[in-house]
């Protein structure tokens, strides 16, 4: 089964970063990753109750840890999990 996750960039600084996540641009939850701690945290869940939320943030987390590490730390504005 194919997985396709979009990230939009909301808001970033040095110690955090925020995006949308979700299977569409209407469907959206929202992601924090704290740069420093590297803990996640949903601040929005999907406000589709029949999609799963869960699903959707741990492979939204499993993307921005690729741009964290593998990335050095470069978030873009709009990116995807894709599997």
């Amino acid at each position: 089964m194919a997985s396709y996750v979009l990230l939009l960039k909301e808001h970033e600084d040095d110690e955090t970063v925020v995006y949308r996540f979700g299977p569409n641009e209407i469907v959206m939850g929202k992601i924090e990753l704290n740069k420093v701690t590297k803990k996640f945290a949903e601040l929005e869940t999907l406000p589709d109750s029949y999609i799963p939320s869960k699903f959707y943030f741990d492979r939204a987390a499993q993307r921005l840890v690729v741009c964290l590490i593998r990335e050095g730390g470069k978030f873009p504005e709009r990116t995807a999990f894709e599997s």
